[in-house]
């Protein structure tokens, strides 16, 4: 009995540490992102530095307004693609495909998810991008950046909503069929929305991964600190900005890449805190019904 209370003790104590130091990693970051930024937002200016439409390190000018309007509309794009085409792709493996294709789709979206976004941005500059430029533009534009952010957070979307939708019990189903419901009256009506903190939970996930993604935007938006004004033109997002110029920065520009990670940081915080929110009404409006 000793043992197995000592066991359980130094198990709960382990735990304790693990998030514990979690919590001062992540911490630890902020602080340092914060203290690094701090020079720039003086010497340049809150207000200019996030409203103001030029980013030109030769002249001092340091305006991120038209990266923080590029991250938002290429992942709001990718979301409005990747959301509904990953929950239907998660509810027929879940629920409708026949068990040889899922045993063929579910490896290939597993292996979706540990492709390296530099291929995926590869692949976007061989076949999306001079594909875009038969319509029009160079090529390098909002549209190729949407669609390959597009294939990188479906597979995210799709493993996690899946397993929300298996993890729901076998009684519901049973309960809505035995009521009269159909297939697919009880998929929509009974499994999604019980499944649905796992499914907001992914597109979560999703949303952090696209609005931080660097690499690949780096390769097929034409990286252009200019505000998108069509979905043919190129643009710059706040994590392709700070890759792009990090190595040769100095100074103020240094400092002010750092500012442009505190920007990225609060906005990954506000989506988090805001899809939260949405759980926690959506748990008591469930609950009250």
């Amino acid at each position: 009995m000793k043992s197995r209370y000592l066991i359980d003790r130094s198990s709960k104590v382990l735990v304790l540490v693990c998030a514990s130091a979690s919590f001062v990693i992540l911490l630890a970051i902020a602080i340092f992102t914060l203290k690094e930024a701090l020079p720039a937002f003086r010497q340049v200016g809150l207000l200019h530095f996030l409203f103001g439409t030029e980013w030109s390190p030769r002249n001092n000018e340091f305006g991120i307004l038209p990266m923080i309007v590029g991250s938002i509309v290429v992942t709001a794009g990718a979301l409005i693609i990747a959301v509904p085409l990953g929950i239907a792709c998660a509810i027929l493996l879940a629920e409708v495909a026949p068990v040889r294709v899922r045993q063929f789709l579910r490896p290939a979206v597993e292996l979706l998810v540990g492709i390296p976004s530099v291929v995926y941005g590869l692949v976007g500059m061989v076949l999306v991008v001079p594909l875009i430029r038969h319509i029009g533009g160079s090529g390098y534009s909002v549209a190729a950046g949407v669609i390959v952010l597009t294939g990188m957070v479906l597979p995210t979307i799709i493993s996690i909503s899946e397993d929300s939708i298996r993890a729901v019990p076998k009684s519901y189903k049973e309960g809505a069929l035995a009521l009269g419901a159909t297939h697919w009256q009880t998929i929509w009506r009974v499994l999604v929305p019980a499944a649905r903190s796992g499914i907001i939970a992914s597109i979560v996930l999703a949303v952090g991964r696209a609005i931080g993604e660097a690499m690949a935007m780096i390769m097929v938006l034409g990286n252009a600190p200019v505000i998108p004004t069509s979905i043919l033109g190129p643009a710059r997002t706040l994590a392709g900005s700070i890759a792009a110029e990090v190595n040769y920065a100095g100074g103020v520009h240094q400092s002010a890449l750092f500012a442009t990670a505190v920007v990225l940081f609060l906005m990954i915080m506000i989506i988090n805190s805001v899809a939260l929110i949405v759980l926690r009404r959506g748990g008591r409006v469930q609950s009250i019904c």
